[in-house]
């Protein structure tokens, strides 16, 4: 595990608080979300109700309610009883997964570039990480190359959209056509779908495990923290098939083994919320991604359009850096400002050197201050 001992973020944010730099690398809002939440965990506290060991599987208030969000929102029929799991974010439900389902020496074959946990989560389980690099100026996957990816060592395809961090969402088509590989192949699917209510425009999440053929072998994840913009709070889940949420649980219970019972209970409220608390959310989000894509254009980057999640990718090329790894580690010093280089999330550097990752879940007047530091100070190079 020595090539996961350290990690960009934690670099990253060291180097914002040594010189007091407005940090776009993390994902993590700068705002608390909606007051009917923390209301709901105060008085779950004040009434002794999650204070001590929660329920090992997740609080059932909170299982019955992720259950009945997934039927509104998708028309998924989930036993909350056998088929839902709760942990300690999404990343714990994530690397309980690939522990439970990946045996030494299983391939998992994950889109390039990809979140940082996973590589490390499949390292632990003693996997091989087989990367299918996103192509062309908008980083779409390569559905024949993933084809090929697809052996018969192959035992997870691990999924995320919207995704982390080129801010792409999987179309139908592309879902569709992924699903069959997945099928005839006869493997599992992890889908993380952390990001599943943060989609913009027209570009509306679809889980993968609503195809024909495809719940009997997804675990898909969801994540509280990304949901609610209460990151803090660590709270995530997993739902599918009861035989992988089985495998999925026995592992989880002996990472963390259980926690925040307060926070799940109000994250149980949270999921009830009506359908314009998400379009509002997602409304508010997409303000904040025009405000910051449109001031990096004009700065000269060339800026990817965002689908989903928190964040803005760009090509750090026009600007005369062919790296994009040197451009950040440059950047707090000379700007005040902290990104997040692409390539760190690639086996094969190559495929990410030209691009930085900038989140945008920040309030409007953090985000013009930080272009106003990266206008002067990318004007003094």
């Amino acid at each position: 595990m020595t090539e996961h001992a350290t990690t960009i973020f934690g670099e990253m944010s060291r180097l914002a608080v040594e010189v007091g730099a407005i940090n776009l690398g993390q994902g993590f809002p700068d705002t608390d979300g909606p007051d009917v939440l923390k209301n709901a965990a105060n008085a779950a506290i004040r009434d002794g109700r999650g204070n001590q060991y929660p329920p090992v599987h997740g609080m059932p208030q909170l299982r019955r309610a992720i259950a009945e969000h997934l039927q509104r929102s998708y028309g998924l029929a989930v036993d909350p009883d056998t088929e839902v799991v709760v942990g300690t974010g999404a990343s714990e439900v994530i690397q309980s997964a690939l522990l439970a389902l990946v045996d030494e020496g299983d391939e998992v074959v994950v889109l390039e570039p990809w979140f940082d946990i996973y590589a490390a989560g499949i390292s632990l389980a003693r996997g091989r990480r087989v990367g299918v690099r996103l192509v062309g100026p908008d980083l779409r996957p390569d559905l024949g190359a993933l084809r090929a990816a697809v052996t018969d060592r192959t035992r997870l395809i691990l999924l995320n959209s919207p995704h982390n961090p080129s801010g792409i969402v999987l179309t139908p088509a592309e879902l569709a056509e992924i699903a069959r590989i997945a099928i005839e192949a006869d493997v599992l699917v992890l889908a993380d779908e952390a990001y599943e209510h943060l989609w913009f425009d027209d570009h509306r999440h679809v889980p993968i495990s609503t195809l024909p053929g495809m719940w009997e072998r997804t675990v898909t994840v969801g994540s509280g923290g990304k949901t609610f913009s209460f990151t803090g709070w660590k709270v995530g889940w997993a739902s599918g098939p009861a035989d992988l949420i089985a495998a999925v649980r026995v592992v989880r219970q002996h990472l963390s083994y259980v926690s925040g019972g307060p926070f799940q209970l109000a994250m149980a409220d949270g999921l009830a919320l009506p359908d314009a608390y998400f379009d509002d959310f997602r409304a508010d989000l997409a303000g904040k991604r025009d405000l910051l894509s449109a001031g990096l254009a004009e700065l000269g980057l060339g800026v990817l359009r965002t689908q989903g999640t928190y964040f803005v990718t760009t090509d750090v090329r026009p600007l005369g850096y062919p790296d994009g790894l040197a451009f950040c580690r440059e950047l707090p010093g000379r700007a005040g400002v902290v990104a997040i280089p692409v390539q760190v999330f690639c086996d094969d550097p190559s495929i990410g050197a030209p691009y930085v990752r900038w989140a945008f879940c920040k309030r409007p007047e953090v985000l013009r201050e930080a272009l106003g530091r990266l206008g002067q100070g990318l004007a003094e190079q």
